[in-house]
């Protein structure tokens, strides 16, 4: 089985790749054993190369190029995981920029799937961020998504594309709406809710940290490591387990700046909880600020996905890791 992994060099695809790389085979949910043949590990920044394996291949390329999009699906591709795209800040910042990667390069990830011979299993990374704000007191498996950043628009876009091409049996389609994946790196990465990850890393690593919401803020979050079981086990369910629609919302970590800020003290004492100050940002607070505890990802959780265990196991596993 040959493996295609878009967005490879990001933080989310990196983790993906280094856990891909780790097993020589996959189980679907019939607990069968599926070889994994070939890796291949594609961005627009080449990634690096996660060990010395003769599977593994990385490539450079830009997804809105549909020639590199094709040469990089081919006929020997059984499962891709989509995941490169352009962050929500970058989005609001260059609108033709987020349209060119997050809607006319998804398509071209479509169009080479449609192109082959049989249906190819797609996971594509979708985001939270098709709901807009405000947000009803409740989110469930039924509430609209209105999106109100260009971002969130790109996204639902390609989820109604998704459904349809699946629908049209051009490929077999899974999208995941992720919440905050944390604790990403200290590198500006264009998505506003970059804060999330800050908000753990700084204080943690002995700095000083101005949260742009107030403690009240909740967000919704979850680990890497979690992440990347989710996206895997996505990939592996048999065709049609996941229904129409093929988008799920993602079970996940509900907690308020003020609780992380909480768990930062358990985790690494009085001091580092203390280096966190408030300075609420008007656009940030009204984007994030108001979003509900009441989550619910009903579907998802029947099928066997799984949010972290609590926000300080996210926690340990960020210090773990580092």
């Amino acid at each position: 089985m040959k493996i295609a992994v878009t967005g490879a060099a990001g933080f989310i695809g990196a983790a993906l790749a280094r856990a891909l790389a780790a097993r020589t085979e996959l189980y679907d949910a019939e607990g069968r054993a599926i070889p994994v043949s070939r890796i291949v590990l594609a961005d627009r920044v080449l990634p690096e190369s996660v060990s010395f394996d003769a599977r593994i291949q990385t490539v450079q390329g830009d997804i809105a190029d549909p020639a590199f999009v094709s040469g990089l699906i081919d006929a020997g591709t059984r499962v891709v995981f989509h995941l490169a795209g352009v962050m929500s800040g970058a989005c609001e910042a260059d609108f033709a920029l987020g349209l060119r990667v997050n809607l006319d390069g998804t398509r071209n990830v479509f169009e080479a799937c449609r192109a082959l011979p049989d249906p190819v299993r797609l996971v594509f990374s979708s985001s939270i961020g098709v709901f807009g704000t405000p947000l009803p007191l409740r989110i469930d498996d039924d509430t609209p998504q209105r999106p109100t950043l260009s971002y969130g628009a790109q996204k639902r876009a390609c989820e109604i594309l998704l459904e349809d091409y699946s629908r049209r049996g051009f490929l077999d389609g899974r999208a995941l709406r992720l919440p905050g994946i944390v604790v990403r790196p200290r590198l500006p990465n264009g998505a506003l809710s970059a804060f999330n990850s800050d908000l753990i890393r700084e204080p943690l690593a002995g700095r000083a940290y101005a949260a742009p919401v107030g403690p009240e803020a909740v967000v919704w979050l979850m680990s890497a490591e979690r992440c990347v079981a989710n996206l895997i086990h996505a990939a592996l369910l048999p065709q049609g387990a996941i229904g129409s629609p093929c988008v799920l919302n993602l079970p996940c970590i509900a907690a308020s700046a003020g609780e992380i800020v909480a768990a930062i003290g358990r985790a690494g004492g009085a001091a580092a909880a203390a280096r966190v100050s408030y300075a609420p940002d008007p656009k940030l607070q009204a984007q994030f600020g108001g979003w509900p505890r009441d989550f619910h990802a009903g579907r998802a959780l029947a099928l066997g996905f799984a949010a972290d265990a609590s926000l300080d196991a996210i926690i340990r596993f960020h210090l773990d890791t580092l």
